[in-house]
């Protein structure tokens, strides 16, 4: 038998809860993958860390002031700014990046006929309409590193005919660090009650999101954009033992499930190695610890941010965007300690009355969105 030739990973936003738990991913089938390029924003010594242990041909760090200190540092690699970079030297692309900044490697990525492990919600939903043609680029791909739309996927492979088998997708939520609890119990929480998520361990924008059930509603825009699925018939249930990772329910009464324990490793190599799977088992579960699986319906009067989802979903156009901007707005003034919890949905709410329907016809018409969405929240929080 021949050599077998390594996947060539690029990994925008390696030093992100996501990326890092690429490299261990990497790490634990060293034979199999070669990272070829690393991507950051600031966080420099990790970066330089992280590309003298995998010795990459590209890295990218987002600050003109840092890159000449990372290339004195790193001798044997090419040191940019240009994060579209990582795209052409790799066989599968790893989206990681957080927030809006995600988009550019998303669309270079399909662009450039590549296999895209996404992991960055916002630049799929804001920019739906603009990603979607390029899907039809040959060998483009998009494979899900979402926990929750991984599982869909995996689901989905049961069908011949999606479009005619499937009725309905349902995404499960662990109800965050709040579930259960009423608006008035809320007006008082913390950052720090907010980023102490009681099952996965992400990145400070994404938990508070999680807190808010924003993320959810995300990924239910997320979910529409990726499997062609109308917004009634996307559910969502919360599962606080986060075991089952969403589900398919088809025209003949089945319903097929992912299951695992939590650990983003599994969605991970599942994008990494499709459409084969891993050899190492992350997340197996041990049947005799299960207790029990419970599920329920989302308290949205309390968690708006859902239901605004929802509703802005259907509005479709540039209205994805605006409010992804206004979220990401509202949870930097949350994090940074300006307003209260409660204020994000408030906020998110009151931006989109602002919003003015528009249908984008090109990236330019999404970064505009984007922009409004950011000043518009802006100012209501100067109010």
């Amino acid at each position: 038998m021949g050599e077998i030739t390594p996947v060539r990973v690029a990994i925008a936003g390696s030093t992100g809860s996501i990326g890092t738990q690429t490299l261990d991913v990497i790490r634990a089938d060293p034979n199999h993958f070669r990272v070829v390029a690393l991507a950051a924003g600031s966080s420099v010594a990790q970066l330089i860390e992280q590309a003298n242990e995998f010795r990459p041909e590209i890295v990218v760090v987002s600050r003109e002031e840092l890159c000449q200190q990372v290339a004195a540092a790193l001798p044997f690699a090419h040191v940019t700014t240009s994060l579209i970079d990582v795209v052409e030297v790799a066989d599968v692309v790893v989206n990681a990046v957080v927030g809006f900044a995600g988009l550019p490697v998303t669309l270079e990525t399909l662009r450039a006929g590549k296999r895209l492990a996404l992991a960055n919600k916002e630049s799929l939903i804001a920019a739906g309409p603009i990603v979607q043609p390029l899907r039809h680029t040959p060998g483009a791909l998009i494979v899900p590193v979402d926990s929750e739309h991984c599982a869909i996927h995996q689901c989905l492979r049961s069908s011949e005919d999606t479009q005619r088998e499937v009725h309905r997708l349902v995404l499960t939520a662990s109800g965050g660090p709040f579930r259960g609890k009423t608006r008035a119990e809320l007006a008082e929480v913390t950052v720090a009650n907010a980023l102490a998520h009681p099952t996965w361990s992400m990145g400070p924008k994404i938990t508070v999101d999680s807190s808010t059930l924003m993320n959810k509603g995300l990924e239910v825009i997320e979910a529409h954009e990726l499997f062609g699925t109308s917004y009634d018939s996307i559910d969502v249930v919360v599962h606080p033992q986060s075991v089952v990772h969403s589900m398919v329910e088809f025209t003949d009464g089945s319903t097929i499930a992912q299951l695992s324990m939590p650990d983003m490793r599994l969605p991970i190599s599942y994008a990494l190695d499709y459409p084969h799977r891993s050899p190492n088992a992350f997340g197996a579960i041990s049947w005799r610890n299960v207790k029990e699986l419970t599920f329920s319906e989302p308290d949205v009067t309390t968690f708006r941010c859902l239901a605004i989802a929802y509703e802005v979903g259907r509005m479709g156009g540039t209205a994805p965007a605006f409010m992804s901007a206004a979220n990401e707005i509202a949870v930097e003034a949350f994090l940074a300690g300006s307003i209260s919890w409660l204020a994000i949905a408030d906020t998110v709410d009151a931006v989109m009355q602002k919003y003015s329907a528009e249908t984008p016809t090109c990236v330019e018409d999404i970064l505009n969105a984007d922009a409004r969405g950011r000043e518009a929240a802006k100012k209501w929080l100067a109010q």
